[in-house]
């Protein structure tokens, strides 16, 4: 068999660790999958505490279509609604409602359980270098 280049390998490595973190998170945020819980933290951090659905998909790195098929059931269930975008007709804004706060602050806390739990072996400045690492990789890969 052949051997793969240590990029391979590392995106091998790096789906692995994906799957198993997603899981992990799915299964910890107490019924909030990992997803919604991306989806919530970055539109609580939003101006105005909204976004346009293309920039949501932007910022957690999935298609618009894949954002929009999370948030009909998170609609349904009032973790966020849609708003006209007085900027442009062509497209609509999500905004976190107040059950998708409430919701966020929740799973928060158990989010840094989860967190430090998965990095317990790590120290800090190992911690650091990847988060600095990804965050670079982002941003020079879209």
């Amino acid at each position: 068999m052949e051997t793969v280049s240590k990029g391979v390998r590392f995106f091998i490595d790096l789906a692995k660790v994906q799957a198993i973190t997603n899981r992990r998170f799915d299964n910890g945020l107490g019924g909030l999958g990992f997803n919604e819980f991306i989806i919530l933290y970055h539109l609580d951090r939003a101006e105005a505490g909204s976004m346009r659905r293309i920039d949501l998909a932007e910022a957690i790195g999935l298609t618009a279509s894949g954002v929009t098929r999370i948030l009909l059931p998170m609609e349904k269930v009032g973790y966020v609604k849609r708003q006209a975008n007085k900027d442009d007709a062509r497209s609509s804004l999500v905004l976190i409602a107040p059950g998708g706060k409430r919701r966020l602050e929740e799973s928060l806390e158990r989010a840094e359980f989860l967190a430090d739990d998965l990095f317990s072996f790590y120290d800090t400045k190992e911690i650091h270098a990847l988060s600095d690492a990804f965050a670079k990789f982002s941003k020079i890969v879209k």
